[in-house]
């Protein structure tokens, strides 16, 4: 039967851009589409007459010299073949945007135009289920369709044919096919076979992330290949009001800084995309879900999902089953729970400073350095109402030194443990957090009793004097460790002004005279002395026999090794000049040692 040529109600080379700019991201899609609509045509028959199953591909190859693909679903009517592009034969692209996928011949039409964007020339033949005679539709490249009734005795279902665009036949040849319908349709609920000169290729296969409960050795070996290595866990993940459940697989490994949980996401099966987001709470990051609903809803693109009260909801359950598995496995596993924090604490730690939910539940298994040793945050703050902390490693590292062993000293220094230090009143109401200062632990610390204090004085100055060309200072005080012998004391602000003279002396004048510029303002704001320095221990016996040496050079090298000592302990990097010293000290105490003549002693005068 002949039919008279008409023209698309729509722009054709302008819809193949807007597929291809705007709504795919890949001329990929083609099969997927094309799966699609024949998965849901295998799904109308068998509502109709409990029939339809296979979906049977044939590759481009250049003895067929067309790619088709054939499904015996409910088929099509002429009227529905007609009436197939009118659904998208729109005026604007809102249009497109906004049709729902839901519809079926709207569902078809989409997928449909998406060949275009591999073929120049699409055929449709089809014989439908409800009756009727054998149709065929032919679409061209040029903006013409064709639509006749056809009396070949077809059997029920659709098959689509196409011809290759010049810049796309790689995309319609068996390699390509074959790993196409694997990544779409590999876990579908119809057989999907490829045609191969060896035989049928079958596609589909159970998908072990919805069965983990029959075969959990499955399930792993999935996760171990999603992952690239063996999941530290799977979380079985449920919400029966959309139809969604799956696996969250625990990555074993600390994800890249930065990183968002991204799910693996399927639709009735059909791959929707590899790295979608949203479907997981952001806190998260700590698995990587493979997941399938049948309630949710697709974009037009069939590439991300709608954002709507269903995702929400999904969400929320999801992330509800994910903190169950952390609350269980803390209380019948904590050993492994250990494990699991101290693979991703960095990115928990992170988290919980903006996510109260995640931090109620999560921060007891945290960790941070005190002066008694690693410490889990639930035994600190059970240990310990009030906790001090340093703000910085090294003011952690000078305090921790004079810390009385009754208190408990947290290193804030560590990225996001001082932060963390404040929230613990706001989680656990009995605990009070002190933030110190060094200074102001150093002005703390007792004098030497009154019947040595002048001793302890003439010892500040004379030791002073040694190391006044290291622009440090000295102070005696009594700390109850007697091993300790001296402690090298600086602010924040002391540091800061050694780091610009040591870069100073590396950089060329430009920035010599901008850091000079910083210490000029630094001086006439008002700052106090800004020296370093050297608190000597007078309960330390070296501390005590040094006020008993009378000689000079003894003296002098004894200090300046007590410094370098004290910068040593304190993991402060030495100066040039530092080295020197040390050398110079070490060399004359050895030379002293030795008996050597007074005249003999590489000693400098001043001391």
């Amino acid at each position: 039967m002949s039919a008279d040529v008409q023209q698309f109600q729509v722009d054709l080379r302008g819809v193949v851009d807007l597929l291809s700019r705007h709504i795919y991201s890949s001329p990929r899609v083609y099969l997927r589409e094309l799966l699609q609509n024949a998965r849901d045509a295998v799904t109308a028959r068998r509502e109709v007459d409990g029939a339809g199953g296979h979906i049977r591909i044939t590759p481009l190859t250049d003895a067929s010299g067309e790619f088709v693909l054939r499904d015996d679903g409910i088929g099509l009517t002429i009227d529905e073949v007609a009436d197939l592009l009118a659904t998208v034969g729109r005026s604007s692209k809102r249009d497109i945007f906004d049709l729902p996928r839901s519809d079926y011949l709207g569902q078809f039409g989409i997928g449909l135009l998406s060949c275009f964007m591999v073929a120049d020339t699409i055929v449709i033949r089809s014989r439908s289920a409800r009756g009727g005679s054998a149709v065929e539709w032919t679409g061209n490249a040029d903006g013409t369709f064709r639509v006749v009734e056809i009396d070949d005795d077809l059997p029920i279902g659709t098959s689509v044919h196409l011809s290759a665009r010049f810049d796309a036949d790689d995309l319609l040849r068996p390699a390509a096919v074959r790993e196409l319908a694997t990544t779409f349709a590999e876990f579908l609920p119809v057989r999907v076979t490829v045609d191969s000169p060896t035989g049928d290729i079958d596609i589909t296969r159970p998908a072990p992330f919805l069965d983990a409960a029959d075969d959990i050795e499955q399930a792993v070996r999935y996760g171990r290949d999603l992952l690239g290595a063996a999941p530290f866990d799977a979380i079985e993940l449920h919400e029966p009001a959309t139809g969604t459940r799956g696996l969250a697989y625990v990555l074993p490994y600390a994800p890249p800084p930065g990183a968002r949980q991204a799910t693996r996401m399927y639709l009735g099966r059909m791959l929707l995309g590899e790295r979608v987001d949203d479907v997981l709470p952001e806190w998260a990051f700590f698995v990587r879900a493979v997941v399938d609903s049948t309630g949710l809803s697709p974009t037009a693109s069939r590439e991300s999902l709608v954002d709507d009260a269903a995702l929400e909801r999904v969400r929320e359950h999801l992330g509800a089953g994910i903190r169950r598995w952390v609350l269980e496995l803390g209380l019948r596993e904590p050993h492994r729970l250990a494990q699991f924090v101290a693979i991703h604490e960095v990115g928990l730690k992170s988290l919980v400073r903006h996510d109260e939910e995640l931090a109620r539940f999560i921060t007891r298994w945290l960790t941070l350095e005190t002066t008694h040793g690693t410490m889990r945050i639930g035994d600190l703050v059970e240990r310990y109402p009030h906790v001090r902390v340093a703000p910085s490693v090294d003011e952690f590292r000078q305090v921790a030194g004079i810390s009385p062993a009754s208190e408990v000293l947290v290193n804030g220094g560590y990225l996001y443990d001082s932060d963390i230090v404040r929230m613990l009143p706001d989680l656990y109401p009995h605990v009070t957090v002190e933030v110190v200062d060094v200074t102001g632990e150093l002005d703390r610390l007792d004098p030497p009793p009154l019947d040595d204090r002048d001793a302890a004085l003439a010892l500040e100055a004379r030791a002073s004097a040694v190391l006044s060309a290291s622009d440090c200072s000295v102070t005696v005080r009594s700390v109850d460790q007697p091993e300790l012998a001296a402690l090298y004391v600086a602010d924040p602000e002391v540091l800061r002004r050694i780091d610009r003279g040591r870069t100073r002396g590396i950089t060329g004048s430009l920035w010599g005279g901008v850091l000079d510029r910083i210490d000029a303002t630094t001086a006439a704001g008002g700052a106090e002395d800004l020296r370093a320095r050297l608190c000597l221990n007078w309960s330390n016996r070296v501390i005590r026999a040094l006020v008993r040496v009378a000689d000079d050079a003894v003296f002098a090298r004894t200090v300046q090794l007590l410094y370098i000592q004290a910068l040593l302990a304190g993991h402060h990097p030495l100066s040039d000049s530092d080295r020197a010293l040390m050398t110079t000290a070490l060399t004359d105490l050895v030379a002293l040692s030795a008996g050597l003549e007074e005249d003999s002693l590489p000693f400098d005068d001043a001391f």
